[in-house]
């Protein structure tokens, strides 16, 4: 599942975003982190960021539109009123999530954690740290950016191919190790 980070002292994970309404009886657009799709549905004890604020949300009825999936709000039935969940995150509590096997890990793990690559004598250099996944297809890719420490300014696109690219991840230690030339 390629779910997105929030804040995490709140313990809470993004799973979708509202995005634009959807016809006039307030129905709304929403854009899925989840894999599938679908799996936004399942979860119960939602919250949407409004005003810097997570609040409750419920969704009375949803189904797939095209690539995305489209809901009705509970409570919510004109235009006017849907429009004011637009542009909002909606996350539920990180314990909610199912627990992956020991090499499995969901994106909000692994984004901010130190990235490093040994040179051809041995030593670790630090690349930076994953700012964020980027889903492409073919493979998910580490966006990995400078941080204090890193050996040059450089923004890095890793693929996440553990095995190939992804050597360690080490989420206690809070760092990922790779096979990746530095400069690369």
């Amino acid at each position: 599942m390629s779910a997105k980070p929030t804040d995490m002292a709140a313990e809470r994970v993004v799973i979708g975003k509202v995005t634009v309404v959807f016809g006039v009886k307030g129905w709304v657009k929403i854009h899925s982190y989840t894999e599938p799709v679908e799996n936004f549905f399942s979860y119960t004890d939602c919250q949407i960021q409004r005003g810097g604020q997570w609040q409750p949300i419920s969704f009375e009825d949803g189904k797939r539109h095209g690539k995305g999936l489209v809901a009705r709000i509970t409570g919510v039935d004109d235009r006017e009123l849907a429009a004011q969940y637009c542009k909002c995150d909606v996350s539920i509590a990180a314990d909610a999530l199912p627990v992956l096997a020991d090499d499995e890990f969901y994106w909000h793990q692994l984004e901010g954690l130190k990235v490093y690559t040994a040179n051809d004598k041995g030593e670790e250099l630090l690349l930076g740290t994953v700012s964020h996944m980027l889903e492409t297809g073919a493979n998910d890719v580490m966006v990995v950016q400078k941080c204090a420490g890193s050996i040059d300014d450089e923004e890095r696109l890793i693929p996440y191919l553990p095995g190939q690219f992804v050597t360690d991840i080490d989420i206690e230690n809070g760092l990922i190790r790779v096979d990746w030339d530095p400069e690369f």
